[in-house]
């Protein structure tokens, strides 16, 4: 009989995501040379190397992206069987993984997590922010349970859940208040200041611009909105914000905000989960929710 167990299987799928020992042991909340241990013996049982082990990084074998691909499949149906028992007992309780992108979290995070907490006071939220690519990424492999993004995402297997619509506003100098307020046109000769390449409000702002991805231009990147306005307050150029980060990112900053006019520049913000969750009827009322949070707030 092969002892094979879940957790191992676990443990592989992070060292697998991760491509290194520690960073995997951190995600998994173990000790490297417990998870370490626990892939030998994994290896010991398939009588083969599954991973290749470099000084700075693991690579998969050939067996070992055999055994990924279906560990995978596995993981996710397991997913799925605790989702349908939290689901035969009503309210939503224990561990709830919940997706964020960067240009939400740091707005609205706050009152959407009291928001929940209060309706269902059994709840543990565990919240993941990063861009919507690598949540995505996570919804589909079962590593969270909803996402919190800019629609549409377009994906067959999730299941797209409007939330609230919101502007986008422009940043620019303090001194330059009293210009005209630039039309898309006039936008494509400034120095604009985007996110780096992954947040897809980087792709809604260079839409709005009627610029390409691949358009050559003197672009200067930010890692947050935070830094690009603090980038415009210092006059490197103008930048584009959504409607909700103006109160929190332009207090300390020498800006001029100003709206367009229509048609306005906007986002769609939605909650996304899978089609085959059997938690469907508890995340359309998480949905609800955090709807109403979001707009209470805005």
């Amino acid at each position: 009989m092969i002892n094979l167990t879940i957790k191992q299987l676990r443990y592989f799928d992070a060292l697998a995501r991760h491509q290194h020992f520690g960073r995997a042991a951190e995600s998994c909340s173990i000790s490297q040379p417990a998870l370490s241990l626990q892939i030998k013996e994994l290896e010991a049982l398939f009588g083969a190397p599954l991973v290749e082990r470099g000084a700075r990084k693991v690579r998969l074998t050939a067996i070992g992206e055999d055994l990924i691909h279906k560990a995978r499949q596995v993981l996710v149906s397991i997913e799925e069987l605790e989702d349908l028992m939290r689901a035969s007992r009503g309210p939503l309780s224990g561990r709830f993984r919940l997706g964020v992108i960067p240009t939400v979290a740091p707005y609205l995070l706050p009152k959407m997590i009291r928001a929940l907490s209060d309706s269902f006071p059994e709840i543990e939220l565990e919240i993941r922010e990063t861009v919507t690519k690598s949540l995505v990424s996570d919804l589909l492999e079962s590593r969270l349970e909803a996402a919190i993004v800019a629609l549409p995402i377009s994906e067959p297997a999730l299941q797209e859940s409007a939330l609230f619509d919101e502007e986008f506003v422009l940043v620019r100098p303090l001194s330059e208040a009293d210009k005209a307020i630039p039309s898309p046109d006039m936008l494509k000769t400034m120095r604009l200041l985007l996110l780096e390449e992954g947040h897809c409000f980087r792709d809604q702002a260079l839409s709005f611009c009627e610029l390409s991805k691949t358009q050559p231009r003197q672009l200067m990147e930010g890692s947050s909105l935070s830094t690009l306005v603090q980038m415009v307050s210092a006059g490197m150029g103008v930048t584009l914000i959504p409607e909700m980060a103006i109160q929190l990112e332009t207090r300390s900053a020498e800006v001029s905000v100003s709206r367009f006019p229509a048609p306005h520049p906007s986002r769609t913000i939605g909650m996304v989960w899978r089609k085959s969750s059997p938690l469907v009827d508890q995340l359309t009322q998480v949905g609800a929710i955090l709807r109403g949070a979001a707009l209470r707030s805005l």
